[in-house]
């Protein structure tokens, strides 16, 4: 592939996106979902985050497994979230947002960050270094502020992502709880705090906030 070419097919997403694509389907990832019902309870005070809702198909997913859960839903696209709110169950509430510095500290029992801290084209090209498109630094601070909304003993779901939630500053304060059977695993590349490809791919897809952080 000619450099120009390369270009146009790895464009670097805008301030604070990832994921250039907004591919979804209907309840995408039933076993992770399975799993999440199972170790959050489903209650009128339980408060979920979809981010990286995209058209809403992941909230739509949720409301299933948790039908008295309040959720809600965040895209970085504000055509994506006039879809959801056209579409929007009972007991579901969708912002434009970037990121999660909005959002009340330690507010949400669970957040779902499925397939969104990624860059697809990353692993098309079988990348070596994921620079200039993403960044640890970036990733890091994502899910530091993601810890800062978890209520204690919250959870985060993080599956198909450039990253490794272990490598980041926050993950001494989680415990995995829950791993991506191997049919399952998402075929990304991982890159590590140096930006470099890693040759191990983290399976980890659950982390449980502690109650207090050592």
């Amino acid at each position: 592939m000619n450099l120009p070419a390369l270009h146009r097919f790895l464009w670097r997403p805008r301030a604070g996106q990832f994921q250039p694509y907004t591919h979804t389907l209907p309840d995408r990832y039933p076993w992770l979902f399975r799993f999440a019902a199972g170790a959050i309870a489903d209650a009128p005070q339980t408060r979920l985050l979809s981010f990286g809702c995209s058209k809403g198909d992941e909230v739509l997913a949720l409301r299933k497994y948790f039908p008295q859960a309040a959720i809600k839903g965040i895209d970085i696209d504000w055509r994506n979230i006039a879809r959801c709110r056209a579409r929007a169950p009972r007991g579901c509430a969708f912002a434009v947002a970037a990121d999660t510095k909005g959002e009340p500290t330690e507010s949400y029992d669970a957040i779902f960050c499925l397939a969104v801290l990624c860059h697809g084209g990353l692993t098309r090209i079988a990348a070596d270094c994921c620079e200039p498109l993403v960044r640890f630094a970036d990733f890091d601070a994502m899910v530091a502020d993601f810890a800062r909304c978890l209520r204690p003993g919250g959870v985060l779901f993080l599956h198909t992502a450039n990253f490794r939630f272990g490598d980041s500053s926050v993950a001494h304060g989680f415990d995995a709880i829950f791993e991506a059977p191997p049919e399952e695993m998402a075929p990304d590349a991982q890159f590590g705090r140096d930006n470099r490809r890693l040759t191990d791919v983290c399976r980890a897809v659950a982390f449980r906030k502690r109650d207090a952080i050592l």
